[in-house]
């Protein structure tokens, strides 16, 4: 068996798990969705004939006050609905476990009915919360608890009670947003009861035979957060209130240090959770960027847990268990951690799915489904749109050839996966390179084609696919020697001078300053770079894991300024969970934004330009382009005007921004049609 401990029956007493991998907590916004639970059903129930361990859900509210117009869990008739998706679950797997987590977001409610311990108001929070009386701290209580027995009659196999990332129950703990002076505040002793009455008064009322997980911040990455000892304190007394699992979470959502970006290692915070696991005696959940079933592996062989969560991976490959059980890891479309469709999703209240598999929580509307009359269909072109047109049609029993002209598949991934901490963007070239071969697609690399060599083969149907070139902006001395395109500058073709413009704030152009001030090795291949760079002390763990720690980041040792037309904040249109993250560390590194700027010309003095309608002199050796993309269509054009059966997708399509999420989705689901 390649993978033993993942693979390994987790004997609870009165129920057992049947391997190690959990498919953690992941809200889609099917929940409140209309017809969402036909949806949601659908979405768990995939995953669970693919022989998952155990599923926990995204979050349920146990009241009006925790979710404003949210999914909630307080009626028999919320339980009716929600025991749809238990049946659909039970039905594919009756020995997969699902467990629905209870969230009550307290001060991150967005509702001006939010509450919390005190009226201490997050700093990305709308509203305000309201304090708690003594009476309005009971009914908290009481709401969690009758959401557990609802969730019970509901058929879940269990609860996960969430106690970390700045809801409510974390706000309890952390004194400095419990500013309390009743039995509810002050000493830790007290700070803790809230948590331990919730989980006792729950124990009592659903019975000793259903799973009980608490997931705690086991580093909150707060200043004056949580200290390691009052960790050790909550994990042992909540192990005594009855808990069945702990699950460790890192991280507030207020935090100012990635958690879950690309950028952060595989597996960086395991360790914490293993230091833990020695404090306790229940099993313990650990998380974050384990994406593939060899790091999930190692983390419990290591000893740092007894189950592994993985939410995203599971998103982007239902199957994902079968095929490690099976030996055909190679076969995963594995997580990014780019967050794009997920969790950027989430917080801008769209539905969830996947950027690299646009099926997930589309189950019901997106399906591969074979072919009555299959083609022969030509693909010109191997970026993520033509890959992903290619594999698609080819599952659903098309003859597929698909034409690059460069000698390697992957399109614009392969400048991506350049940058550092996008490492990860190997994974989906590797997935697509498996799945040609798995498929029998004709894969035909360093060739160019024309109208005439297609007509030529009598294709059935023929999908464009040939992306984008850079757009040249018309300024007057474009042809410097000094501008280099960023295409030119990612692949080495170009050297870079010491002061540096860059022309465009989009994602080319933070990846392109991100590329150009970066030096040694990435934080996303090393824990104690990624350690040193965003201020965590895993060894000693102060308070939070953070405070009193400096970041150590290297000042570039070029002059770099990133500059856009728009009079917006730079950086304001990249992804809401990861944009802050470029934005600091360019920042870090001395990296200057500037928005709101003209350019007039170039020449062997440097960039002019107008800031604010005053002339000003960029005396700088090298002037990049990251100033948007032109699609490439002239294969189309030409097949069009000889009237062949021709589509168009991707950046050829549309390329007003290089958009892999839009390129595989549109490919997807016109490949699903064919």
């Amino acid at each position: 068996m390649k993978y033993p401990k993942l693979l390994e029956p987790l004997d609870l007493g009165f129920t057992t798990i049947k391997n190690r991998a959990i498919m953690g907590s992941m809200h889609t916004g099917l929940e409140e969705l209309e017809g969402g639970f036909e949806r949601m059903a659908a979405y768990f129930a995939e995953r669970a004939a693919n022989d998952i361990g155990m599923i926990i859900t995204g979050g349920i509210a146990p009241n009006e006050e925790s979710s404003g117009q949210g999914a909630r869990m307080s009626n028999d008739e919320e339980a009716a609905k929600h025991r749809m998706v238990t049946e659909a679950v039970h039905g594919a797997a009756p020995d997969v476990k699902i467990c629905m987590q209870i969230l009550h977001p307290g001060p991150l409610a967005y509702t001006p009915a939010a509450v919390a311990p005190s009226p201490v108001k997050s700093r990305i929070a709308p509203f305000v919360p309201n304090e708690l009386d003594a009476a309005g701290v009971q009914k908290q209580i009481d709401d969690h608890v009758q959401c557990a027995v609802m969730a019970k009659k509901a058929g879940y196999d269990g609860v996960e009670i969430i106690g970390s990332a700045g809801y409510l129950i974390s706000t309890f703990l952390v004194q400095k947003t419990n500013l309390r002076e009743d039995e509810y505040g002050g000493s830790y002793e007290n700070r803790m009861r809230f948590a331990l009455e919730i989980v006792e008064q729950t124990r009592a009322a659903v019975g000793d035979d259903f799973i009980l997980i608490f997931r705690i911040a086991a580093m909150d990455m707060l200043e004056d957060g949580m200290s390691w000892e009052e960790i050790i304190t909550l994990g042992k007394a909540l192990e005594k209130a009855g808990v069945t699992i702990i699950s460790t979470h890192f991280t507030w959502h207020e935090s100012a240090v990635p958690t879950i970006a690309t950028m952060v290692p595989r597996a960086a915070f395991t360790s914490v959770t293993g230091r833990l696991r020695k404090e306790v005696s229940v099993p313990v959940i650990t998380s974050n960027r384990i994406n593939m079933p060899d790091v999930a592996e190692e983390v419990l062989a290591r000893g740092d847990a007894d189950l592994v969560s993985m939410a995203r991976p599971m998103l982007a490959d239902g199957a994902f268990m079968r095929k490690a059980i099976e030996g055909r890891e190679d076969e995963i479309n594995t997580c990014i951690a780019c967050n794009q469709a997920c969790l950027d999703h989430t917080f801008s209240g769209k539905l969830t799915s996947c950027l690299v598999n646009p099926r997930a929580c589309h189950e019901t509307k997106l399906n591969y489904l074979p072919t009555d009359a299959a083609k022969n269909i030509a693909v010109v072109g191997a970026g993520m749109a033509g890959l992903a047109y290619a594999t698609v049609a080819a599952e659903r029993g098309h003859q597929v050839t698909l034409f690059e002209a460069a000698s390697e598949i992957g399109g614009q991934f392969n400048l991506a996966k350049k940058i550092p901490g996008k490492e990860e963007f190997f994974e989906t070239l590797r997935y697509y390179g498996r799945m040609i071969e798995v498929l029998g697609i004709t894969l035909k690399l360093d060739t160019r084609v024309d109208a005439e060599m297609l007509a030529a083969e009598s294709f059935d149907q023929i999908i464009v696919a040939t992306g984008i070139s850079p757009r040249t902006p018309d300024i007057e001395g474009i042809d410097h020697p000094k501008v280099a395109s960023y295409i030119d500058v990612i692949t080495g073709r170009k050297s870079v001078g010491q002061k540096v413009a860059i022309i465009g704030a989009g994602g080319i152009g933070f990846d392109v300053a991100e590329l150009i001030s970066h030096s040694g090795p990435s934080g996303a291949l090393d824990r104690d770079v990624f350690a040193a760079e965003w201020g965590v002390d895993f060894e000693n763990h102060p308070r939070g894991g953070v405070t009193g720690v400096e970041p150590k980041v290297a000042k570039s040792d070029r002059e770099i300024t990133l500059l856009q037309r728009k009079d917006s904040r730079v950086g304001k249109g990249l992804g809401k969970t990861t944009g802050w993250t470029h934005r600091l560390t360019l920042s870090r590194r001395g990296v200057q934004m500037m928005n709101g700027v003209e350019y007039v010309k170039i020449d062997d003095d440097g960039l002019h330009i107008l800031a604010g309608d005053q002339p000003m002199l960029m005396e700088v050796d090298t002037i990049i382009i990251c100033a948007g993309q032109n699609p490439l269509r002239t294969v189309y054009d030409d097949l069009e005007a000889k009237g062949l059966p021709v589509d168009l997708i991707g950046g050829a399509f549309e390329a007003m921004e290089l958009d892999a999420k839009a390129a595989i989705n549109q490919a997807s689901h016109m490949a699903a049609a064919v």
